[in-house]
């Protein structure tokens, strides 16, 4: 059986970032030092939403965004990659609705799902995304060469704290920060066509990360 079709939203990569934060255009943006609880809230996230899946296949659960690199300044929120082939896409957004997510659908980016977590009090932002997907790769190559790169990590976080100094408009402060995580799509191997395919999915704020 084909999955349903999913029509998306007329919406732009600043409402998609806010919806999928939950980030509130009045709320001051908070960006941290690293936590080193950080890895210990992914993995207590990990086993519940592997123990929901069940028997729905899935390739891996990861930790992206900036909480999963050691040592950077982030956003206090936990981001969950669950990514699964397409023909097990619809069973395994199903397994998290049932223990309380809400899918919100794919935001206006291809192959990635978005579900809105249970109000637990635990801060997470977790997608169901499809293995190969281009936004599966988007999150996994900055998060790796961040992890890899010291000077980078570190160019990366003090762009982050000046950002946040410099406003507490979300609009602003993802849209400084495109430049540089296009460039680091690009030393990653991204075409020009995939890079403009980033660009596009996330309307004029630039890729997520």
């Amino acid at each position: 059986m084909k999955p349903a079709a999913i029509v998306r939203p007329p919406v732009t990569g600043v409402q998609q970032h806010r919806v999928a934060t939950g980030q509130d255009e009045r709320m001051a943006i908070q960006v941290v030092p690293y936590d080193p609880d950080w890895p210990m809230r992914f993995l207590g996230i990990r086993a519940d939403i592997g123990a929901a899946l069940g028997v729905v296949p899935v390739v891996a659960i990861e930790h992206v965004g900036s909480t999963s690199v050691p040592g950077l300044a982030a956003k206090p929120v936990i981001d969950v990659d669950v990514i699964v082939n397409r023909p097990d896409l619809m069973a395994a957004i199903g397994a998290l609705e049932r223990i309380g997510y809400r899918h919100r659908g794919d935001l206006g980016i291809a192959d990635r799902h978005s579900l809105a977590p249970p109000n637990d009090g635990q801060r997470r932002n977790v997608y169901v995304v499809v293995e190969g997907s281009l936004a599966l790769r988007n999150h996994l190559a900055v998060r790796d060469a961040l992890r890899s790169d010291r000077a980078l990590r570190s160019r990366y976080g003090a762009l982050k704290r000046r950002l946040v100094g410099q406003t507490d408009d979300i609009d602003t402060y993802v849209a400084g920060k495109t430049r540089l995580l296009l460039s680091i799509l690009r030393g990653a191997g991204f075409t020009d066509d995939e890079l403009a395919a980033v660009r596009a999915a996330n309307g004029p704020a630039g890729p997520r990360g």
